[in-house]
């Protein structure tokens, strides 16, 4: 079959997947990235694939939603799962990765594929010219959650109706060699229960007595944080709800949360602390550390001097601030046919978090599905969807099914259908992922997909 031509708008997550699924096949793709040119106020680098938020990717376990989804991308020859295993950080069981060399490494990825020519162009309307001229057989719009305001309004017209949106607030970063040692200590939660010799461990973490907690939350429920427009209605993705913000649910709210204390216990005492703050790696040398779970939208020097509260942080050095920006998307449902395809503009498809999916992992998976699903239609073949039972296909799923209020979701068990059996509470998860590898199986199998 001849190659077709596909124009890809954006080149982070779902971008360079869905480029390089559909070259990797044999089409020619043009990838129209803004950066360096232009950058948006969460992004830093000139590269591809920055993650801006955490460098974790969460869970790797197969008993959950993205621990299952990780290993269904893997048996598709996803080029983000590659690339993220060879870039791997200590974080326990979760998945993280040292942020630059996995950005270089997509970028590299990217730019030494000979079926892909980058571009260094912002666009602000799908009637671009050259847009069109390249995206003969496709146009995708992966350009994220903070799309240009040309772009978004583009796409706002086409739909004819206003986009739904969310705030997403991210961790501050801090410089290892300016945490004091003689409070901070190396753990994993229950690594002393699992036989974890002392000193060892994934994590870093800082112990707080209750009046050291309290001395803490006091200062964070007080603190200033960054205005929001007066514009725009504040609506937070509950997975990424700033720290101040969950603290004002209640005292209690951080030590049952993000500063849960369970399945450790404090060298300097033996006993377990009332509340623990947790710094994960951020790069392979652990040079700096990301403040797990704080993320914040509080001005700068009030990060300063609220998280120098914390015990073991009183001299931290910030290699980046925590900021908050806001995250755009669609009413997928109504939007999109079940093909991630604009119902009121064939041929225009969009993939990752500006199409409803919430998540590092979510998103190179739609673009990762999106690249196939196209390639093998440009050949001339049918690729029906993963089944709901799959963790891709009820992530797809959710973009299908109509919602009285539609927002974005990270993948887990309750998009999937229920279990056609009872069982315990503590048995379900293994259920759930018993069958989902089932049927990815059997789906596998009859899709055609090349997976190695």
């Amino acid at each position: 079959m001849p190659s077709s031509s596909f124009a890809v708008v954006g080149g982070g997550l779902a971008g360079c997947e869905c480029a390089l699924q559909l070259a990797r096949a044999g089409h020619a793709v043009t990838l129209f990235e803004q950066k360096p040119l232009f950058r948006s106020p969460a992004h830093v680098s000139g590269l591809c694939a920055e993650l801006v938020c955490s460098n974790s990717l969460r869970s790797d376990e197969r008993t959950s939603g993205v621990g299952l989804l990780k290993a269904e991308m893997r048996a598709l020859n996803s080029v983000f799962m590659a690339t993220a295993d060879a870039c791997r950080v200590p974080a326990g069981k979760a998945l993280a990765v040292d942020r630059e060399a996995f950005a270089r490494a997509m970028t590299e990825a990217v730019n030494a594929h000979p079926g892909i020519r980058v571009r260094h162009a912002r666009i602000e309307s799908l009637e671009d010219a050259e847009l069109m001229r390249r995206g003969g057989a496709g146009i995708i719009i992966a350009a994220g959650p903070l799309a240009s305001d040309g772009l978004s309004a583009a796409l706002g017209a086409i739909i004819g109706q206003e986009y739904c949106y969310f705030y997403d607030a991210i961790a501050p970063i801090v410089w290892t060699h300016s945490l004091d040692r003689s409070v901070v200590f190396r753990a994993s939660r229950y690594g002393a229960e699992n036989g974890e010799a002392e000193g060892a461990g994934d994590y870093l973490n800082c112990p707080m007595s209750r009046e050291e907690y309290e001395t803490f939350f006091a200062a964070l429920c007080e603190g200033r944080v960054m205005e929001t427009r007066d514009f725009e209605r504040e609506v937070h993705f509950e997975g990424c709800m700033p720290l101040e913000a969950l603290a004002r649910r209640g005292p209690r709210t951080l030590t049952f949360g993000p500063l849960k204390p369970v399945g450790f216990v404090d060298p300097r005492t033996g006993r377990r602390p009332w509340a623990v703050l947790q710094l994960r790696a951020e790069n392979a040398n652990a040079e700096t550390c990301n403040l797990v779970g704080c993320q914040t939208k509080l001005l700068q020097p009030e990060q300063e001097r609220i998280f120098r509260l914390v015990p073991g942080m009183e001299n931290a050095e910030f290699a980046r601030y925590g900021s908050m920006h806001r995250n755009t998307y669609v009413n997928a449902p109504e939007a999109l046919t079940p093909e991630l395809e604009l119902k009121n503009r064939p041929g225009v498809y969009l993939a990752g978090q500006i199409s409803g999916v919430e998540g590092y992992v979510e998103s190179a998976a739609s673009g990762l599905w999106l690249g196939l699903f196209l390639a093998a239609r440009a050949s001339g073949r049918a690729l029906p969807a993963p089944p709901p039972e799959t963790a891709l296909g009820a992530l797809l799923g959710h973009l299908r099914r109509p919602e009285k209020r539609f927002q974005p979701s990270n993948i887990h068990f309750g998009l999937m259908p229920e279990l056609d059996e009872r069982a315990r509470k503590k048995e379900r998860k293994a259920l759930y992922a018993a069958r989902a590898e089932a049927a990815f199986a059997r789906w596998l199998a009859a899709s055609g997909v090349r997976n190695g």
